[in-house]
């Protein structure tokens, strides 16, 4: 079986908070539905996250209008509490975050393979848009 090398994009910002409240705020599902979005017509209405090496997440991210919505999962594949989680999403693909904590900042970079459909501007596009709107969700509160 021949098997493909899917490119790897990476996304990286700075939240001007604490490793421990990035954590928090990145894996507790009440804050997920709070900044996982692109853009301001969509949202995650709905979030679970079973975080630990073989648990479940899930996103149920919908236009606002209704027009359109999807479900993004996966299963965890690794997890260090504040520093480190990796997983695979449904599709096959991997991702990978770090977390790196520089006194009252914490650096968050990921690393995700991307997929053939979309152009590989639009996915960093996307994904990048998705994680500055969590540096200004956990900024904010």
């Amino acid at each position: 079986m021949e098997t493909q090398e899917r490119t790897v994009i990476t996304i990286e910002n700075t939240v001007n908070s604490p490793v421990e409240k990035v954590w928090e705020y990145w894996t507790k599902p009440e804050h997920i539905t709070q900044w996982n979005s692109a853009s301001d017509d969509w949202h995650t209405p709905h979030a679970e996250n079973d975080l630990r090496p073989g648990g479940r997440f899930l996103s149920r991210m919908e236009a606002k209008d209704g027009s359109f919505g999807f479900d993004f999962g996966g299963a965890y594949d690794a997890v260090r509490k504040n520093e480190f989680i990796e997983y695979t999403m449904d599709d096959g693909r991997n991702v990978k975050i770090t977390f790196s904590a520089e006194g009252n900042k914490t650096k968050v970079v990921t690393n995700f393979e991307a997929e053939s459909t979309n152009s590989l501007e639009m996915q960093k596009g996307g994904w990048q848009a998705i994680l500055d709107n969590f540096k200004k969700y956990t900024e904010a509160n």
